[in-house]
């Protein structure tokens, strides 16, 4: 999907909402446990029920995985049942030497038939090189995320003065002080385009989301973390908007979960209702 169908898409729904399906078969109801395609038939009814109210839905590959080959089938039935309309993530966060990311990228992008997937950037360029030569396929990078962890590695501050006793000098290079996070990304951006690349930022993270729409005024930001996470919807939308939305705001199980009982679909389609009339009242087309 190129840039321009996504932009029609958010335009046109007035919303730039994520839907997260993070299937997990012991939180479907219960009417649906025995159900022979158990995890794609709720996937269906929350696609059919929700698909006016968003723009994109992103599967997160762990969960399928862990259902071994019924898990892969249930994957590829989802993705090819979800609407071409919507961009389609795959939540797969690879990142490997250059000739195993080409496998990644030939089987979520030409196997399954994902607009995006997801990937981490920690192994350098020519771990994500193959995922960006696809044309009108997005590469989605991991920036900063809301997760604890995230405080070892991608906050970490880099100044002159860590040059100075021989600590990371290789990425020691433009501001004086720079979190790792600003640097690796600055640094991808020289690899991609607009066009072809986004970045993962947490929903948490609002203040960092500001400067970093300072940073890359163009790019398209995925941020998952509303809703169960805490973050706030309001908050992300006035610190990372742009021209164009530039925002995808997931949110998985505040939707999927919404209910339990055989109107579950109803009232997941609530939900995205209700996140999708907040992010109309902040776009400006």
């Amino acid at each position: 999907m190129k840039r321009n169908q996504l932009v029609t898409q958010i335009k046109q729904k007035q919303n730039y909402l994520c839907i997260g399906l993070d299937t997990d078969p012991l939180k479907i109801p219960k009417h649906l446990q025995s159900h022979p395609e158990a995890v794609f038939e709720f996937n269906k009814q929350i696609i059919d029920a929700t698909k006016d109210y968003c723009v994109s839905y992103k599967i997160n590959t762990a969960f399928y995985e862990a259902l071994g080959i019924k898990g892969w089938e249930a994957l590829e039935k989802t993705v090819h049942y979800i609407p071409s309309t919507h961009l389609k993530i795959a939540d797969a966060k690879r990142g490997d030497i250059g000739n195993t990311s080409a496998q990644y990228a030939k089987a979520f992008f030409e196997v399954y038939g994902f607009d995006a997937v997801t990937v981490a950037p920690y192994m350098g360029e020519d771990s994500i090189r193959p995922f960006l030569d696809y044309d009108d396929k997005w590469t989605i990078v991991l920036g900063l995320t809301s997760n604890k962890g995230s405080n070892d590695f991608e906050q970490l501050l880099i100044t002159n003065e860590a040059a100075d006793l021989g600590l990371v000098t290789s990425i020691v290079q433009g501001p004086a002080k720079q979190f790792l996070y600003e640097k690796v990304m600055a640094r991808i951006a020289e690899w991609g385009t607009p066009e072809n690349l986004m970045f993962v930022v947490g929903a948490t993270k609002t203040e960092q989301l500001s400067d970093l729409r300072k940073s890359f005024p163009e790019h398209f930001f995925l941020v998952p973390g509303v809703g169960f996470q805490g973050g706030s919807l309001d908050d992300v939308s006035k610190a990372g908007l742009n021209k164009d939305a530039g925002l995808l705001v997931n949110a998985s199980r505040a939707i999927i979960y919404a209910g339990d009982d055989e109107n579950f679909a109803e009232e997941a389609a609530a939900i995205a209702e209700e996140y999708a009339t907040e992010m109309k009242q902040y776009l400006h087309f």
